[in-house]
């Protein structure tokens, strides 16, 4: 009996990787962000976040293919809410995990184009 040797290759790294975006657009998007987070003492923080990482993902190319974010500010508002009451619930321990969970958020939210 004779064994069938069959050799499959996977080309990864084809593409280039970049990021396009520019630092004028950047400040303009953080200064916005800012601005409406202040001006709504903080309520619409969620808003400037999803707005900045919406900006960052259609400016990153990996591999070849763009990023696109999906992740809504009253998605993000629900979670934030969750976050502060387990932040206040724990004295404050939760807020550790806040970081993270925004990331996991983010990148649950992610997708290529």
């Amino acid at each position: 009996m004779s064994a069938i040797n069959i050799e499959t290759t996977v080309h990864y790294g084809r593409g280039e990787s970049y990021f396009d975006g520019s630092l004028l657009e950047y400040i303009g998007w953080c200064l916005v962000g800012w601005l409406v987070t202040v001006c709504t003492f903080g309520i619409c923080y969620p808003w400037s976040v999803v707005m900045i990482y919406r900006w960052k993902a259609e400016h990153t190319v990996i591999e070849g293919r763009r990023l696109r974010f999906e992740g809504t500010a009253v998605g993000l508002f629900g979670q934030w809410i969750k976050w502060f009451l387990l932040t206040i619930i724990t004295f404050g321990i939760y807020g550790f995990w806040v970081v993270i969970k925004l990331e996991q958020w983010r990148t649950k939210n992610t997708y290529f184009q």
